[in-house]
């Protein structure tokens, strides 16, 4: 699988303005990548490559770790594509195979503990984006490492929880469906590790900016049926 081709020529479909979502034009590359068309797959990563890409580096912490867990994500999603099912839009499928392939890979690290450079030290591992990464987030300095060193010390729950309603601005219902658990859960998760951002981060209260306690970014392709999640969904974090 070669995801980092062009695509070639997009089917017979109105253009969709960057950034917003077309939930039907996702379904119908899913589909015609399971029926067999080689490039229906890429075309719909390049779709969403940017901000997937940004959940898996906020997420990570780390660069080369972001990208290959990304690239575990789209090999997941690409061989079970035939399993989708459509109780969620196609986007919100492709964010919670990435989530979950990240904290895989950080509670494997944690078993496995390992001294991370900060990220931005590596160079292009070349893994999962072929070497050229979509847009990340702004270029690293102080107060932002300072930022991301607080989150990758939450719990990977809470975290996780924190990237995508606070960092990506996906709406809590989204996310709940990303993550496979209850609303509540996903506000009590992002309600904590709020509380312990601003115990890691009081020092730098009149530098950071304010965590947000919503999320103003309408969602994007979220489909109406719950996820499934390999947690217990009521579990509370620690």
């Amino acid at each position: 699988m070669d995801t980092h081709d062009d695509a070639g020529s997009p089917p017979a479909t109105a253009p969709v303005p960057p950034g917003v979502a077309d939930p039907a034009h996702d379904l119908a590359l899913l589909r015609a990548h399971v029926a067999g068309d080689r490039d229906a797959f890429a075309e719909l990563f390049h779709r969403h490559r940017d901000r997937l890409w940004a959940v898996a580096l906020r997420t990570m912490g780390d660069r080369e770790e972001a990208a290959d867990a990304l690239q575990d994500a789209l090999l997941s999603a690409h061989r079970a594509a035939d399993r989708f099912r459509g109780d969620s839009a196609v986007t919100t499928w492709l964010h919670r195979i990435v989530v979950n392939a990240c904290l895989d890979r950080i509670r494997r690290r944690q078993a496995h503990p390992t001294v991370p450079l900060p990220d931005g030290v590596h160079g292009d591992s070349g893994s999962g984006t072929g070497g050229v990464e979509p847009a990340a987030p702004v270029t690293d300095h102080d107060t932002a490492l300072v930022v991301r060193q607080a989150l990758a010390a939450l719990p990977v729950e809470q975290r996780a929880a924190l990237v995508l309603v606070d960092v990506q601005g996906y709406p809590v219902a989204e996310v709940a469906r990303i993550l496979g658990v209850a609303e509540g859960t996903v506000k009590s998760r992002c309600a904590r590790g709020r509380a312990r951002l601003a115990v890691l981060l009081g020092h730098l209260r009149g530098d950071v900016p304010p965590v947000t306690s919503g999320n103003p970014r309408p969602s994007e392709g979220v489909g109406s049926g719950p996820g499934r999640s390999r947690r217990d969904a009521n579990q509370e974090d620690a």
